[in-house]
């Protein structure tokens, strides 16, 4: 059964873990409809026993042939959408120091964190435009800001995905499409589990989720937290010389 005109409705991608779930979470518990892909269910199958707003659409975001059948399924639930908010993504970390690194591995970053962004706006786009006051978010990240090791291909697609969306705010401004971009710090997530580096003022998936759906409230053109790293980060960009020395590995001289 479709939801009616008045119920608002939210479409969240990587809702099966990590943020995504508590954003879920969060809406539900302020009565949305809310629509969650992922490619599996994951945590998000014991989620549906509690909720009855909650519907599970699988999607691979990098699979653009699946573009069509998704928005076609998120149609028999909705006829409009008033929030989407385009959370997938991936990390992998380019080593440098390998004999052969693995340069394959920037292209499956960036097809799942900027063209499957991509495809995810080719697939909502069509459903905001019905709702009376649409709001598109997409998820960037604090490594925006200043480089990090390692992090070629993740602050690449975050960059790309921070751009994207700053050139659709202006080509979306005739249909009153508001687009917010985020760049949370480090989340303890099931993807940053795997880091073996320091992740100062990591938060939970909870506290980010929260932040995030309060701030999206005012629907600000970009939102970056915690304001914590935010200064740390300020200080690598204006200062790149004195950051790189903090960061880069040493020399090894090989004579």
């Amino acid at each position: 059964m479709k939801t009616s005109n008045t119920q608002k409705v939210v479409w969240i991608t990587g809702a099966s873990s990590g943020i995504g779930l508590s954003l879920a979470k969060r809406y539900l518990d302020n009565d949305w409809q809310v629509l969650a892909s992922a490619r599996t269910q994951g945590a998000l199958t014991s989620l549906m026993r509690v909720y009855d707003k909650l519907e599970f659409i699988p999607f691979d975001v990098a699979d653009a042939s699946q573009v069509d059948e998704v928005r076609s399924t998120i149609m028999t639930f909705t006829d409009h959408l008033d929030c989407a908010v385009l959370n997938a993504g991936t990390c992998e970390y380019l080593d440098m120091s390998a004999a052969e690194p693995d340069w394959k591995m920037m292209e499956r970053v960036m097809s799942v964190n900027f063209f499957g962004l991509v495809n995810c706006v080719e697939v909502c786009l069509p459903l905001l435009k019905q709702a009376d006051k649409p709001h598109l978010v997409g998820v960037s990240s604090q490594a925006v800001q200043a480089a990090f090791p390692q992090a070629q291909a993740y602050g690449a697609s975050k960059a790309a995905i921070r751009y994207f969306l700053d050139s659709l705010r202006i080509d979306l401004t005739p249909f009153n499409i508001d687009v917010t971009c985020l760049l949370p710090g480090f989340v303890d997530t099931p993807l940053t589990k795997k880091n073996t580096f320091p992740m100062p003022f990591l938060m939970s998936a909870e506290d980010a989720a929260k932040r995030m759906f309060d701030a999206l409230d005012a629907r600000p053109d970009e939102y970056a937290f915690p304001k914590r790293l935010s200064a740390v980060l300020w200080f690598g960009r204006h200062f790149p010389k004195m950051w790189r020395s903090m960061l880069a590995p040493k020399h090894q001289d090989k004579s």
